[in-house]
């Protein structure tokens, strides 16, 4: 497992800042930058909003953290992969398997 983590990922959190009519800017911080292993494991294609997007799922094995949550996200250059679900793969707090969806437009 440990060989498969080649990437340098960023880790990112949302942080929402209201913009004075009722509503909020979101910027994103940087939590932490780990080694990772990324495999992708599927596709697919939707329009949303008159807009096709192409979406592709993966997987991301990380080192066990606490601190990672379904609202972070994901960064490697300018590719944005959006958590959709976290997984303790044998319950014994060592690997997160997180899979993620880079969406393309």
């Amino acid at each position: 497992m440990i060989g498969a983590m080649r990437h340098r990922l960023v880790l990112e959190t949302p942080v929402d800042t209201p913009d004075g009519a009722g509503g909020a800017a979101r910027a994103w911080t940087t939590v932490a930058t780990v080694w990772a292993g990324l495999r992708p494991f599927g596709a697919s294609e939707r329009v949303d909003a008159d807009a096709e997007e192409h979406a592709a799922t993966h997987r991301v094995l990380v080192r066990w953290r606490d601190d990672v949550t379904a609202k972070d996200r994901f960064r490697l250059g300018a590719r944005i992969f959006e958590i959709r679900a976290l997984a303790d793969p044998d319950e014994r707090r060592r690997f997160l398997h997180i899979d993620v969806e880079e969406v393309s437009r």
